[in-house]
This record gives C-alpha cells, structure tokens and sequence, in this order.
C-alpha cells in the first residue's frame, strides 16, 4: 500500500490559536496568546514571565497586573481549553436526535473531540501536557470539566451496553483508549500533514465505533 509521506511536526509550524468568546479580550488575552506559545515550545517551567512579557510588548509589572502569577497564567488557558472541549462535547452529543442511538451519540462525540485537537493544537498540547504542573487549588476548575468529558463517554458506552448497540468488554479502558486516541491529534497535526481535520474525525469515528463492538464495524 501507498502510504503518505509524514514529518513529524514542529510546534512553531502550527499557529498560536484560542477559542472566541471564552477568552479574555485585550492584553489579558495577548497574554495568553503568548504564553501558549511558549509554553507549547519551552513548557511551563521553561518559560519566564519576562518572556512572555517581551512577547507580548509590555513589562513585568503590567503582566502582573493582568496575571498575578506565571501559573495563573497557566491556570487560565488550562480552563480555555477545557471550557471549550466541554462545550463542544456537550453541544455535539446533544444535538443527535432522542431516537438515534448510542452509536450516533458516540460517533458524535468523537468527531467533537477530534474537532477541538485539529482546531486548537497547541492549546490542547498545554492543557494534557503542562495540567501537572498547576497546585490542586489551580487544577480544581479544570478538573471538575474533564471530569465531566469522561463521564459523557462512559455513560454513552454504558448505555450502548445496556441497549445492545455494543459490546465493550470494559467500560474503563474503552473510554480511556478512545479519549487518549483523540487527544495525542494534537501531538502531530498541523498543516504540513498529508491528513484533513475531517479525514481524521471520520476515521477516529470508525475506530471508536469498532473499539466498543458496534454492530457493522
């Protein structure tokens, strides 16, 4: 078989992009803007507040005004991030049909979650990859909202068992695989990849709907 020629990615060729209307306008969101790219490049404990600070064209002292500290920087696009995977998930799976089964709602879902990582690489690498680094205080929000992801799948591979739409040999480790699955997109994607979004969504889709036993796949 022909398979596409595949450069792993480099950060820097990936645009710095945050989600409208769940980040804050104005320096507040420049801020954020240049901590994610430097954090997606260098991680959170390789970045300064001076660096962000020099990207954003401000000092230290205004920086602070907006952020009191480098991880509440941090905290803030963590819970961007989150706030719009929730969003997206939940905006998805609730607009199948009452009728349809779990196998839509799955399918659904997983074209949400592929959707977030092809849409906001670099702020989903941040979000799963630098989530260690914020105190439990920080963490807590965040948390609680990805928590809730994970409750939206398990409860769709749960019902699809119940109904007899799948056979998922464990409920835990299903959710895990898929999840994993869709996120690590955002590891490679960008778009020097011989992949669309859409390409990706479909075929996760697909995978997905065999990883829980779905009848056909």
């Amino acid at each position: 078989m022909d398979v596409p020629d595949w450069e792993p990615r480099r950060v820097a060729a990936v645009a710095v992009a945050l989600p409208e209307g769940v980040t804050p306008a104005g320096t507040r969101g420049r801020i954020l803007e240049a901590a994610l790219a430097l954090y997606a490049e260098s991680g959170f404990y390789g970045t300064s507040i001076r660096a962000i600070a020099d990207r954003v064209g401000i000092n230290s002292a205004t920086l602070y005004a907006h952020y009191p500290s480098k991880e509440q920087v941090l905290a803030e696009l963590v819970r961007v991030g989150h706030r719009e995977l929730h969003s997206r998930l939940t905006s998805a799976v609730g607009a199948v049909p009452p009728a349809e089964g779990a196998a839509a709602r799955l399918a659904a879902l997983v074209r949400a979650h592929v959707g977030v990582h092809v849409d906001y690489p670099l702020l989903a690498v941040v979000t799963n990859g630098e989530l260690h680094a914020l105190s439990p205080e920080h963490a807590a929000p965040s948390l609680e909202l990805r928590a809730a992801c994970r409750r939206l799948l398990l409860d769709i591979l749960e019902r699809g068992t119940e109904d007899g739409e799948f056979s998922v040999p464990d409920l835990v480790l299903t959710a895990t695989a898929i999840g994993a699955m869709g996120m690590h997109v955002a590891q490679w994607f960008g778009p020097d990849q011989p992949y669309t979004g859409e390409q990706i969504a479909e075929t996760y889709v697909d995978l997905a709907l065999r990883m829980a036993g779905a009848a056909g796949h």
